[in-house]
């Protein structure tokens, strides 16, 4: 057993480079399957979920490995050797994203259902219409989702959400598929766009990705690329911002795409934080008080759900009210009950928190139970006085890359421990 302890009340100083995008990773990878030929990946992040994907993809037959420390190398099966396995799949919410191009490429696809971070529902009954739309048959066997087809068509879909993780799979199956293919109502993150300009690479004609409706033009095969650089990761971007202005320091952040992170700028600026902006760098400084501030959190590009823990933690030292609403995941606001244990003062009533603001935050035991709300809790420890011990790291290595060492580089001290 591991736990993180963090001891607090150092500004964070310096400069840092940001890894490759998790999301952006993890359905291009299950994108290259659909290759006729070997593909590398650049600015891919090495942190759990890649390497339970590279598991998953290497069990079902590719030949798949590293040539760097960001760099991987992937040749796709001629046939699938046998399916996702159950063990793995359960790990990794994004596992669902092989349905689409199995189906497309190989006309069968057999995946346990995915698991992933506890944060609310996310039914998968958008990525079943929109494939059965398509001419496939989908069926739920023994915690198994079951896709077949002897060939997908082009058809038009309707999402009743912008759902991420079904507008990539309908993507990525209707690039296969005989005919046109128009979804509306897309999901727009960048890492959507990301996925489409992988996708045409390889050969795909794919138009319309980060606007509301996206027409894919069938292929026979996709055998153009060689290889792909994958975008910053967002989310790592805006954690570090909001622990530099938590910390009340001045960081540089490199490797970063400012466009991805208006929303939060926006709102950091609106909290008081000065924020430099160039073509690839941020620099976030923080030196006088900040400002209460209300969020909503919206698909993009709106405020992302996936900042909206980190925010939470920077504002329970901030003087006066403010109201975080969560309308995406439901669950997001467990991380409230553990911020209490560090005399943070925050209500939450449904998908609504209101937090005021205390003078400081204390050290305390605390557990993450999620992605995000592991890496809130490192920041809150970064700001409490005393230490801070979390437990459950494993969440937080899911999808921050060397985030220990990138941290006590800045000047935190944040040191991993294992229990007997």
């Amino acid at each position: 057993m591991r736990k993180i302890v963090v001891s607090g009340g150092r500004s964070l100083k310096g400069k840092v480079k940001i890894s490759g995008a998790k999301n952006a990773s993890l359905a291009i990878m299950c994108a290259a399957l659909m290759a006729d030929k070997p593909v590398v990946l650049d600015n891919i992040p090495y942190i759990s979920d890649v390497k339970i994907m590279i598991e998953i993809i290497g069990t079902m037959g590719a030949e798949i490995r590293w040539l760097d420390s960001d760099v991987l190398y992937i040749k796709p099966p001629e046939t699938i050797s046998q399916d996702a396995p159950y063990e793995k799949v359960k790990k990794l919410r994004a596992s669902n994203l092989l349905l689409g191009p199995l189906l497309a490429k190989y006309g069968r696809a057999s995946v346990a259902l995915p698991g992933g971070c506890n944060i609310g529902v996310r039914p998968m009954d958008l990525h079943f219409k929109g494939l059965a739309g398509m001419g496939a048959e989908i069926r739920l066997e023994r915690g198994f989702v079951i896709g077949t087809a002897d060939r997908l068509t082009g058809a038009r879909v309707y999402l009743d959400f912008p759902s991420v993780g079904a507008t990539e799979n309908i993507m990525m199956a209707a690039c296969l598929a005989e005919g046109q293919t128009i979804i509306e109502n897309v999901a727009k993150e960048p890492e959507i766009v990301d996925l489409a300009n992988f996708l045409n690479a390889m050969g795909a004609k794919v138009r319309g990705a980060g606007t509301d409706v996206i027409k894919i033009e069938g292929k026979s095969e996709l055998n153009q690329c060689q290889r792909y650089s994958v975008i910053p990761d967002r989310i790592e971007a805006g954690t570090y911002m909001v622990a530099a202005a938590a910390t009340r320091g001045d960081v540089l952040l490199e490797n970063v795409i400012p466009k991805h992170l208006e929303p939060l700028i926006a709102k950091l600026r609106e909290a008081k934080v000065e924020i430099e902006e160039s073509e690839d760098s941020l620099r976030v400084k923080a030196a006088g008080p900040l400002a209460p501030v209300d969020i909503k959190t919206l698909p993009y590009p709106g405020f992302p759900t996936d900042m909206q823990s980190q925010m939470m933690v920077l504002l329970t030292t901030v003087p006066g009210t403010s109201v975080i609403v969560e309308n995406i995941f439901e669950n997001r606001f467990q991380v409230a009950d553990e911020l209490k244990r560090l005399g943070a003062k925050i209500k939450v009533e449904g998908r609504m928190a209101v937090i005021e603001g205390v003078p400081e935050l204390q050290g305390a035991h605390v557990k993450a139970t999620d992605l995000r709300a592991g890496a809130a809790l490192l920041i809150a420890g970064l700001m409490a006085r005393g230490e801070t011990h979390i437990s459950n790291p494993q969440y937080i290595l899911r999808g921050y890359q060397d985030f220990e060492s990138k941290l006590n580089s800045l000047g935190a001290c944040v040191k991993s421990v294992t229990l007997e």
